[in-house]
This record gives structure tokens, sequence and C-alpha cells, in this order.
């Protein structure tokens, strides 16, 4: 939002102390402090939600200081998490390296929906940022078509994703945050010729109905799991910041896409 504001008034002053807080966090990256449990020691991204809330912005800054620095830092993180959190037969990430091998009551691996919405809509949100020619953009794309595919072929009849994407009977009501973050990416990816728009736009219409169908009569959205870091049961009163925002993210590629 800073880099934004920054770049659309046209004052790149207005960096200065959020360039400085990234500049003095990049030092620390260097060499973070052992993480207990996790393989390898050293990881700085050890759960998955933190490839939304760094990557992009991180991206970004370098697009508009024209400072490689950032973005190759975001890229060598990234491929970290990466390789300790995400399940290449499945095509989803782990919340954390807690759940590697860890099962519901009916055996089912435990891949979180708002968590694996984090990484859907911060991969769409890195390659908005990520210059066409940057050396590893081919393999986020990859990535981003794998989770894709894998979330149209475990989406509900019902348009939702629930909050335990691989056993829907564990948690088998509504859940809103993940269905509009995926509803957010896979609507960007065919906005941006990533996704076949045959193939993902009746998930994606399907999604964008199922949401606008659970929101409040306020206008919130309803039915979103409250904060944690696993799958949970939610209620049809439940709200936070997140989902909302979820929701008018995947509104405003909604438009774009029925535009087009």
């Amino acid at each position: 939002m800073y880099i934004d504001l920054a770049v659309t008034q046209k004052d790149l002053a207005k960096l200065d102390p959020l360039k400085k807080s990234f500049d003095d966090w990049a030092t620390f990256m260097q060499g973070p402090p052992p993480a207990a449990g996790y393989p390898g020691g050293k990881i700085l991204w050890w759960w998955c939600d933190a490839l939304y809330m760094a990557p992009a912005g991180l991206a970004r800054m370098s697009v508009v200081t024209k400072d490689k620095k950032y973005l190759d830092e975001a890229d060598k993180q990234y491929w970290i998490t990466y390789d300790l959190l995400y399940d290449k037969d499945e095509h989803l990430f782990y919340r954390d390296a807690t759940y590697i091998g860890k099962k519901t009551a009916s055996g089912k691996k435990v891949f979180w929906a708002r968590g694996n919405g984090w990484v859907a809509g911060g991969l769409a949100n890195l390659l908005a940022a990520m210059p066409g020619d940057y050396p590893t953009r081919p393999r986020y794309e990859k990535l981003f078509k794998e989770m894709a595919a894998k979330l149209a072929s475990i989406q509900q009849p019902d348009g939702l994703w629930r909050a335990s994407l691989l056993d829907a009977e564990q948690f088998p009501m509504a859940e809103t945050s993940g269905t509009g973050f995926y509803c957010y990416a896979l609507a960007w990816g065919i906005n941006n010729g990533l996704l076949d728009r045959a193939t993902y736009q009746p998930v994606v219409d399907k999604a964008w109905d199922a949401l606008v169908d659970h929101r409040r009569p306020d206008g919130l959205m309803g039915w979103v799991q409250a904060v944690g870091a696993a799958p949970g049961a939610t209620t049809a009163d439940g709200t936070k910041p997140y989902a909302v925002g979820a929701y008018l993210l995947a509104g405003a590629e909604i438009i774009k896409m029925r535009t087009k």
C-alpha cells in the first residue's frame, strides 16, 4: 500500500522509512536464528501464510527502486519454504512443518483451506509484481498452475472449499475465507492468461455465486473460520476482515473477467 501511494503521488522519498525497514530485514534474513523442530534448522518463512505477507511487497520494492536485492531475497526464501511445506503429490502446502505426516480421523492429509488460500492469493500478487523476465518466474507460474488444477478438482458441489481440503467431512459446514482467496487467484489467473478460461471460469463463477450466497445481512462475509492454524468449524455469523478482503479482491477480478 505504501509503495503504491508513493508511486501514485510521484514522491518516492515517502518510501525511505519502508526501505530502511526492508534493508534491516534483508540483513536479518541473511542469518535467521534456528527454528526449533524444523529440518535444516534455519527457515524464515516457516508457515505458509508468510508467502502472502512478504514476497509481493519485496518484489514491488525491487521494481520501484530498480534494486534487485529485495526480490532476489524473496525468491531465495520462497523456495526454502516451498521445499519444506509443499506436498509435491497433492500440490498443496502444509500450514507448517508440524502438520507433515498428520492425518484426519478418516486418514486424510491435513491441508488447511485458508492457509492454501494465502499461498494462492500471494502467488497472484507476487506474479503481478514480478518482472516478466525474472529468471525464476516460469517456476512460479508452474506452481500456480499446479495449485489451480488441484483446487479445481476438489471444489465442492456448492462452489465452496471446506476448511480441511482433502477431508470435507471433517468440518462439513461452509467456509468462505479460503474460497474467497481461491476465487480471487483463479480469476486473476484467467485474466492474466495463465489459466484456460473454458476450464476455470465455471469454477470461478461457482465460487463467486457461493460467496454471494454466504454473505451476512449486513453485507460482510459469514461462515468465516476464526484466526487459527488448522482446519476448524465455522458459524453463519462468523466474519473476519481477511475474508471480506478476499471477497473484494475476488470481486475486482470477476468484473475484469466478465467484461473481457
